[in-house]
């Protein structure tokens, strides 16, 4: 029982002694690889000397007790935040660039050009100007209701109409 206990203490005092090492130029390859989307197998593969003959599973096996080393999992966790900050960043950037530009075309180019209104169009797109909503009923309509409501919507259509078509001596003097 006391040499398991020593065995024990030993492999705690090298674990926290191992904690402070650096990682070596290997584990920082292996750690960018994994970092970068291979596999942990493959990144082994990658960044340490595996013999022809190696089968995969004692290839993964290693792989994973790497994998455990608490600086290996750190460094892999912070290469890839690195990583996605930096992409949210050149999206961020990229986003801006595109919207001066179409700032710039919608004030410099010519009234009649066509790339002034499609630059006008995409930055209303951009802002969500122009999204389609679509209603969409559950309760399912009679042929009859569909009428009455089409009925109604012309009444209505025909009526703001007439008020447009009247003569000019029925107007208010302010519209002549």
């Amino acid at each position: 029982m006391a040499g398991k206990k020593t065995a024990d203490c030993t492999t705690a005092r090298d674990e926290r002694t191992k904690q402070h090492k650096p990682l070596t130029a290997k584990q920082m390859h292996f750690c960018r690889c994994v970092a970068g989307g291979m596999t942990q197998a493959a990144a082994y593969r990658e960044a340490y000397t595996v013999r022809e003959g190696t089968k995969h599973d004692s290839t993964h096996t290693v792989a994973s007790r790497l994998m455990r080393d608490v600086r290996i999992r750190a460094r892999v966790d912070e290469l890839i935040r690195r990583r996605d900050s930096i992409v949210v960043a050149a999206a961020a950037s990229d986003r801006q660039k595109v919207l001066q530009k179409l700032r710039d075309w919608t004030e410099s180019a010519e009234p009649t050009d066509s790339n002034k209104i499609k630059a006008a169009e995409l930055l209303g797109r951009s802002v969500g100007l122009f999204k389609d909503v679509v209603e969409t009923s559950n309760g399912k309509r009679s042929a009859s209701d569909i009428e009455s409501d089409l009925m109604d919507r012309l009444d209505r259509l025909l009526a703001t109409d007439s008020v447009v078509d009247e003569p000019p001596e029925d107007r208010p003097d302010s519209l002549h």
